[in-house]
Formats: structure tokens, sequence, C-alpha cells
């Protein structure tokens, strides 16, 4: 079924994912493009019935400040202009400054879109692609056990069936106890076709003495292609790699009008000379879609409610080059973080929560004596895509406790420092 279709086009704003979540909020499928898309491409665009102009604080781009193409406004769809310095805002709809929400409704109508955009019509539409692109051949899919991963396998799972390898890899990177839960859940108790790859060392080996989070991100996400070139040899007939790339995924790695943010393991970290067709059934979703979509599949709510945690893991939380001793000391204090939030109940009300060591000592004391240990940082934020995140007000008494514990029970820290920023000027990892 095609869905009823109203674009974005991306004129420097930093609201698009804002405007896109709106628009799929009031059941109208929404999608980003890029300012300069020729009008004939955009009116090819299956199911396109509006258009919305999105100006905002980088339109001027090396000094120049850049427009859509005029063709645009003569193809005969609709245009809302968010930006109120053009001209194209209809002068008949409620302006978008004094209220964005009845004008998107009023637009939409004007647009005549079908509100269809739901999990339900996703899921049936995916599924038909999939198997499609797929037809008799044969996928492997990188599963952390993750919202994304296990997302995407269900939906495999839906489509091909049998004709799906899971492959869980352990980097070395993953938090405390994980590798065995996500065994024991999808090979034990969901019956999926699943190969355990032990590849902590040879991870650990290649990230070492590498500080940039860039350099690291694309190592981690290289490497992991290679493992799983070496899994699709064991096995007949693999040609596709299933991912669970998401949309801020995609946004977040860079647009013509916006700066990256950071490049994810799996857009911007993929090696030019790939062995695989790519399976990407969730990369025009944001986060909150995915778990809806989760749901929707069936899934249990502690796999589609748990913790995100970035493709690169802790290796984005172990700052600077990644050491053993700090490795675990991440590890340690991010199960105590984890545990202490579920005894006070805030496990599944907190978006995210996690641990980060930096790659410097502070002096401290430690029986009776001066010691140069690493300080513990914590991070708690909500959102609802990622987009944006604001901190969790975390009671100080629940600090204290977990401040206690680390301090105690964790090996080569002397510090616990709980970060406020939000998202933005932060973005929710540290690298």
């Amino acid at each position: 079924m095609i869905q009823s279709l109203i674009a974005i086009l991306d004129l420097g704003s930093t609201e698009n994912a804002a405007i896109a979540r709106a628009v799929r909020a009031q059941g109208v499928y929404s999608e980003i493009f890029p300012h300069d898309i020729a009008p004939q491409q955009l009116k090819s665009v299956p199911g396109i019935c509006g258009i919305i102009v999105n100006g905002g604080e980088n339109r001027v781009v090396d000094g120049v400040a850049i427009d859509v193409d005029a063709g645009i406004y003569s193809l005969g769809i609709p245009v809302l202009a968010v930006d109120h310095s053009s001209p194209t805002h209809p002068a008949d709809l409620p302006q978008w400054e004094s209220d964005p929400s009845a004008a998107l409704n009023a637009f939409i109508e004007r647009c005549g879109a079908a509100r269809n955009w739901n999990m339900e019509n996703f899921i049936a539409d995916q599924i038909e692609l999939l198997q499609k692109q797929i037809g008799s051949r044969k996928v492997l899919l990188a599963l952390s056990g993750g919202v994304d991963s296990s997302v995407v396998a269900a939906l495999l799972i839906k489509a091909v069936g049998d004709q799906l390898t899971c492959v869980h890899v352990n980097h070395g990177l993953l938090r405390k106890g994980e590798p065995e839960q996500v065994v024991r859940v999808f090979r034990d108790e969901l019956g999926a076709n699943l190969v355990y790859v032990d590849a902590v060392d040879r991870f650990l080996d290649k990230l070492a003495g590498v500080a940039d989070p860039e350099r690291k991100r694309k190592i981690i996400g290289a490497e992991f292609i290679r493992v799983f070139e070496e899994e699709a040899r064991k096995l007949d007939g693999i040609e596709l790699l299933g991912q669970g790339t998401i949309y801020p995924d995609i946004i977040e790695s860079g647009t013509k009008t916006a700066k990256m943010v950071k490049s994810h393991h799996n857009v911007g970290g993929l090696p030019e000379d790939l062995q695989f067709e790519l399976d990407e059934p969730l990369k025009m979703l944001f986060k909150d879609e995915v778990r809806a979509c989760g749901k929707a599949l069936g899934l249990p709510d502690d796999m589609v409610y748990r913790q995100p945690f970035p493709g690169p893991g802790l290796g984005v939380r172990c700052l600077g080059a990644i050491t053993r001793d700090r490795l675990e000391i991440v590890r340690e204090a991010d199960a105590i973080l984890r545990e202490e939030f579920r005894n006070v109940g805030l496990e599944g009300k907190v978006w995210q929560y996690f641990t980060v060591v930096p790659d410097f000592k502070s002096t401290g004391v430690r029986n009776h004596a001066r010691s140069m240990e690493y300080p513990v940082i914590l991070r708690a934020v909500n959102t609802v895509d990622a987009m944006t995140a604001t901190v969790e007000p975390v009671h100080w008494d629940v600090l204290l406790k977990i401040t206690d514990r680390i301090l105690a029970e964790v090996p080569g820290c002397n510090r616990v420092l709980y970060d406020m920023s939000p998202k933005p000027v932060a973005t929710i990892e540290w690298e």
C-alpha cells in the first residue's frame, strides 16, 4: 500500500526531525529531503501530496544563502513554508509561529493526505518489501540484543523465517552479563538460528592506542563487517546483511545543511568494499516508532523497552584510547547504576542511563595514602526520539547510594560525578 507522504525540504533548520515526527503523529508519513532535490524527482516520490519548506539557522552555506528550486512551486503540490520570511505560506492557514499544530493540521487537510501511517501498515509494507528483495536468498543479521536489532530480527523472521541467521558478536564492549543474556533469550527461548562469536581480543587489539572517537567508531564498524564476512563464508548462500539502522542514525551522520554530529557504525563506518547487499527495514523510523513496531510485532516489553545502547558499545563510554582497566570500571559501575535504578523504580521510567570513564586520573585518598584513580561520570536522560534529551532529576539519596557503592566496589576509581547537560548543547553519549 502506498502511504501518503509529506516531504520536508531541509533549508538549514535544526527542527526537521521534530516536524517530521509531528506530521507522523497526525497519522501521515513524512520524510526529510535535501533542499536542492530536482522538482521532477520530488514529484516522482510515491505518495507525495505535500511539501514543507523548512528554513533555519543553517540556511547560509559557505557564505551563500541556499533555496529550493523555484520549480517546486509549480508542481501542483501544496507547499507550506515554515520559514515566515518566505511569501509561500498560504495566507488562509494558521501562522506557524502562533500555532504550529493548527497550521500543520490545516495543511495536512489541504493536501488531502490519508492518515494511514501506523505500525500495522508499516509492518505489512516492510514484510512485502523484504520478501521481494530477499526472495529465496539468505540473510545474516548482527544481533546485539538491543531494541533495534531485535525488532529487525522479528521483522525478518516474519518475512523469511529460517532464511535468517543471527550472529551475536562479543566484542568486549558489551555491558555486564549481556552476551549470556542474548544467547539465553534468542537461542534458548526464541529458538533463533544464532551464532555466537567471541571476538574480544580481536577488537581490543584493533582499538589499542586509538583515541579519536570517529576512528574508534569506524574501526568497530569495519571490524564488525569483517567478522560477518568470515561467518558468512562458513554458511551457504548468504548474500544480504540485516542492519538496525534507524532515522536518527542517518540524520546525525550529516546532511547537506547540517554538520555531522557523529558517524554511526552502521552508516558512516561501513567499508567501501562491503560484500553484502543491505537490509535496513527500520531506517526511516524514529526510536519511539521502533519500540511501537516491536510491540506490534509481539516482542516482550523487557525487550522493546530495553535500555538503548550504542553500536560501538562501551567503546564510546571508555573515553579516548580504550584500556582494559577503564573498560572494566565502566562495565562494573554501569551494572551498579542499573541495579540501583531498578531498586528504586527508575528502570523503565528513565529513557537511558549509563556511566562514562574519561582517560585521565584525579588525586584522591585510599588506605590513608594519596592515590591517582579515575573518575566515573553518571548520565541519565529522558527523550522521545533521541534528537533532544533532558536530564533526569535523580533524588540525592539515590545518587549518594550509587556513589558509595561504586567507590567501595569498583577498583580504580575515586570520584563519581553526575552529568547535568541536556541535548542540545550536549549529545546523549560523550563520544
